[in-house]
């Protein structure tokens, strides 16, 4: 995390700001198990008033970097010239122009909400949850890839988390067939959110086998 010099007037225009934000409105439906929860929009919504009336605004800028990672920086901007921000790395699943726009679209969203404090309105996932940090507690520049793709996974619910542990199961046991694990998991049509806590759950060789959409045969030969 970098900031200004100073961030006395930021921090308390923040303060204010919090004060009366509203929760983030799951309007947005997850397909694989027709849950809610809050999209980029909603985040915006839930913030964005209470932001600019503090004067306080929000900048997102992306960069990519070879290695398949996009990179989300977020900045709060207050009227006084102070500034906070973060930076947020996340996977790119598949690189085409959809991949990298849903890593940076997630990206944004996850940034976002940690950077203002915005949590999603009725949390399924809060009871289970009370024990370990939620996005809202961590600060972007305090989260790397790895970070992301576990706390993508732990918020969501355990019926979620069951699926996307049985389809990881699956894609272990196909990877150590020598099937084609891109083509298997393409095939499946995860969303973002999902893709991001499957990683979390496959080992580095599974995950490299994925990214370059080749058979284990066909890594091994090149190892």
């Amino acid at each position: 995390m970098k900031t200004s010099d100073s961030i006395k007037e930021l921090a308390t225009a923040l303060a204010k700001a919090q004060a009366t934000m509203a929760g983030a409105k799951k309007d947005s439906t997850n397909p694989h198990f027709r849950s809610k929860y809050a999209d980029l929009a909603s985040i915006w919504e839930a913030c964005r008033d209470a932001l600019t009336s503090n004067g306080i605004a929000v900048v997102q800028m992306t960069r990519a970097r070879p290695e398949d990672v996009v990179i989300v920086e977020t900045r709060l901007l207050h009227s006084s010239g102070e500034w906070i921000e973060g930076e947020l790395l996340v996977p790119v699943m598949k690189a085409d122009a959809q991949g990298y726009g849903s890593a940076i679209t997630y990206a944004r969203r996850y940034a976002l909400a940690a950077a203002v404090g915005v949590a999603p309105e009725d949390d399924d996932g809060n009871a289970a949850a009370a024990a370990r940090p939620t996005a809202k507690q961590v600060l972007p520049g305090a989260m790397n890839g790895a970070d992301v793709n576990r706390e993508a996974l732990n918020m969501m619910t355990e019926e979620e988390q069951d699926y996307l542990r049985s389809e990881a199961t699956e894609i272990k046991k196909l990877h150590a067939a020598g099937t084609n694990v891109y083509d298997y998991v393409e095939s499946r049509h995860f969303d973002a959110e999902q893709k991001m806590a499957l990683w979390a759950l496959l080992p580095s060789d599974v995950r490299s086998a994925i990214k370059r959409g080749k058979p284990q045969a066909a890594l091994a030969s090149q190892a």
